[in-house]
């Protein structure tokens, strides 16, 4: 049956890269992906991380579909959004991590979940290790409006 889990669902998205102008990119990762990918970015948004970003690395890697990346702004924001991020995809997409990584430091919590990696960075590691500069070149996951309009509202304050 098309769209179950493992499945892989070609959606066009509107991807406008930094420095080449504009290109539509197609997202190979599953629709199962894209969905952990959306609820785990509404999560994040819910406990005010920053510069919420999801990547298709699908094409790139063969260890999994989908990086999202956030950051907050300390120790304690990093582990919070960890937790909300687990609990949701557990509950809403019944998800759970085969590995949690830097749990003990709170500066770079890695969250294997097979299908997506969830990048959770202190700003300053964000800054110094640019993990979206490594994925640049691959197609962005649109996320949920309800994030977009979070950062947006975050940014004029």
């Amino acid at each position: 049956m098309p769209g179950g889990v493992g499945d892989t669902i070609r959606v066009s998205v509107g991807y406008t890269r930094g420095h080449t102008g504009g290109q539509n990119r197609i997202v190979t990762a599953s629709e199962r992906s894209v969905q952990l990918v959306r609820v785990a970015a509404e999560a994040a948004a819910d406990k005010l991380a920053d510069d919420i970003l999801a990547y298709d690395v699908s094409e790139q890697l063969v260890i999994t579909d989908a990086f999202l990346l956030c950051s907050a702004t300390n120790d304690r924001q990093v582990r919070a959004i960890v937790d909300e991020i687990e609990d949701r995809l557990r509950i809403e997409c019944d998800a759970k991590p085969v590995r949690r990584e830097g749990e003990r430091e709170g500066r770079w919590v890695l969250l294997d979940f097979i299908d997506i990696v969830v990048h959770v960075q202190h700003e300053e590691d964000r800054t110094f290790y640019a993990l979206e500069r490594l994925w640049k070149d691959c197609p962005a996951i649109g996320l949920p409006e309800s994030v977009t309009q979070t950062a947006a509202q975050r940014a004029r304050t």
